[in-house]
């Protein structure tokens, strides 16, 4: 019954802000809505049995933006690939900094707060060096939820680009795919993730079934595009599960954590911006796709949104996987070479 209530929530929450006018109104939405329910001590819970559904079908929605013309493009994707691993160096360390002498926390849990990696990666390895596992969830929670909520600003108010508010793209209904295509899509989303976990993919449960989903459009096989409304319920479910993140939390403990988030997110979106500034100079790749593609928010909501935005969906996310697996291959490396160094 929780679960039902935060979905309710989100509902409602993604509704004001759709007629409120705000960017990307069913993901902000629920977002905003649920994490004040949860600062309420209201009666929810976030809906985390969705999650292992959800994640396949917006894996297949993200395969339905690849296509033999982005794959011809796949060259001038290898500027943001080199200037990748520098901006993580940069990002990671802006954060660190941030909530090591600006927070006080502890060096262990100061390093896996500051990892633009995913939450649940991070919160593991941080538990296991021996951090503060609950700062580190709430870090990582506040991450995701103030990233999301800055690039949806900057693109609705700076750069003017629908995000699904009114007046957005054009609604594609439920009677624009036939059987045939539910059944294909099927297949890719349950066939992806398990080849996907088989195979060792990063990040499989999403990977999986877009790359699979990818293929069936290059083929031709399938042509409609992701439905409206399947979209807009994975913002709506994905919103609620980052909002109800902070179920527990105190009001003391939000604020420092989405205080010290708002610092070091706003800092990593202005190297972001940078960074994203250099690739359109030298590889002429549209500045809102290369900030996209540093964005560091989560994965899952990160893509969604690229989609939602209507920009290149196969360049972000591929982008994101390929930070998220850096950071969790490479940080237990790093921290234990500083903390060699600081011995």
């Amino acid at each position: 019954m929780p679960q039902f209530v935060a979905l309710a929530i989100g509902l409602c929450g993604g509704l004001a802000a759709y007629y409120g006018g705000l960017p990307l109104p069913w993901m902000l939405g629920p977002m905003v809505a649920n994490t004040v329910a949860a600062m309420l001590r209201a009666p929810i819970a976030g809906p985390d049995k969705l999650r292992p559904f959800m994640i396949p079908i917006i894996g297949v929605m993200l395969g339905s933006g690849v296509s033999a013309e982005v794959l011809g493009l796949l060259g001038s994707w290898l500027i943001t690939l080199l200037l990748l691993p520098l901006f993580l160096v940069c990002a990671a360390g802006i954060s660190y900094t941030v909530y090591r002498r600006l927070g006080g926390y502890d060096p262990v849990t100061a390093f896996y707060c500051a990892m633009p990696g995913g939450l649940n990666e991070m919160l593991m390895l941080g538990a296991a060096a021996g951090g503060n596992e609950r700062r580190i969830a709430l870090a990582h929670a506040a991450r995701v939820l103030i990233i999301i909520v800055f690039v949806a600003l900057f693109f609705g108010l700076v750069l003017g680009v629908s995000s699904g508010g009114r007046g957005a793209a054009q609604w594609i209904g439920l009677y624009q795919i036939t059987a045939q295509d539910y059944a294909i899509l099927g297949v890719c989303a349950v066939l992806g993730a398990l080849i996907g976990k088989w195979l060792g993919l990063p990040t499989a449960p999403i990977f999986g079934p877009m790359i699979l989903s990818g293929v069936a459009h290059i083929a031709g096989w399938v042509t409609v595009a992701p439905l409206t409304i399947f979209v807009i319920a994975a913002q709506i479910t994905i919103g609620t599960i980052i909002g109800t993140r902070f179920i527990g939390a105190t009001v003391r403990e939000i604020r420092t954590d989405i205080g010290l988030s708002s610092v070091a997110s706003f800092l990593m979106l202005i190297a972001a911006v940078g960074f994203a500034e250099l690739i359109v100079m030298i590889s002429g790749i549209p500045l809102a796709q290369a900030f996209l593609a540093f964005s560091p928010g989560g994965l899952t909501e990160m893509s969604l949104l690229t989609l939602a935005m209507g920009q290149d969906v196969a360049y972000v996310s591929i982008m994101h996987i390929i930070r998220i697996t850096v950071v969790i291959a490479l940080a237990p490396f790093v921290f234990r070479l500083t903390r060699q160094r600081n011995r």
